[in-house]
């Protein structure tokens, strides 16, 4: 007889767009795109989708920025990874604004 324990891990949908720097070539967007996916995957995190919107015009000047290169991304992962989430976008010179939203309610 083998008593085995199941542990449930409470998951959640969210969605997060994040503004890089507009200074960062194709790889250095790939970079700190990577770095962000790293920290989710790492958490028990998934990456559903993801929709680069490109360089656009910024409504006001963000750390002196007047433009930025916008990522949307689908996610799904338990809630104790919006903390190290959270560290990584305040850590990052690359991200100069983010928003994560939790989206199934």
């Amino acid at each position: 007889m083998s008593s085995q324990t199941e542990v449930h891990v409470e998951v959640n949908e969210y969605e997060l767009v994040y503004i890089l720097q507009p200074k960062l070539d194709d790889d250095g967007i790939q970079a700190a795109m990577d770095k962000i996916n790293d920290v989710i995957t790492n958490g028990g995190g998934e990456v559903v989708s993801t929709e680069r919107w490109g360089m656009r015009k910024l409504a006001y000047p963000i750390k002196r920025h007047f433009e930025g290169y916008y990522v949307l991304q689908r996610l799904s992962m338990p809630p104790a990874v919006t903390h190290p989430l959270e560290r990584a976008f305040r850590l990052s010179e690359d991200v100069i604004r983010h928003m994560v939203l939790r989206t199934d309610e």
